[in-house]
């Protein structure tokens, strides 16, 4: 068996948790995390005053650019799908939602990037 008490989390998982540190300075409250259904997986469900916010979050080596370029229209439609899903389960199809985004990208000495996008279906 496999000795995973020292292993270093994986660049998402790193990612999620530096996402949710950030939602909550900002003021969110997390609802849920790696909510799962049928459609798909719902990175975090937050709330900010009375809206719903479904948080995706995109960890790239690379810039942001290309994490936000990550989210392809077949992602957006599952997200969609997703989120519909977790309003009806938890009685709140009236509730004001959106989606943002947060995009980690790896910056010089191995700091993570932070960016954070709201509303990005609009996009």
């Amino acid at each position: 068996m496999a000795n995973t008490a020292n292993r270093k989390p994986s660049l998402g998982a790193r990612g999620e948790q530096i996402a949710r540190e950030h939602l909550t300075r900002q003021g969110y409250t997390i609802l849920a995390t790696n909510w799962h259904c049928a459609f798909g997986e719902l990175d975090i469900v937050a709330q900010q005053g009375e809206t719903i916010v479904f948080v995706e979050v995109r960890a790239r080596r690379a810039g942001s650019d290309q994490a936000f370029a990550s989210i392809t229209p077949r992602k957006q439609q599952k997200l969609i799908l997703a989120a519909q899903a977790f309003l009806s389960v938890h009685n709140l199809e009236d509730a004001p939602c959106r989606f943002d985004a947060i995009a980690l990208s790896a910056a010089p000495g191995g700091t993570l990037r932070l960016d954070h996008a709201e509303d990005v279906l609009g996009w």
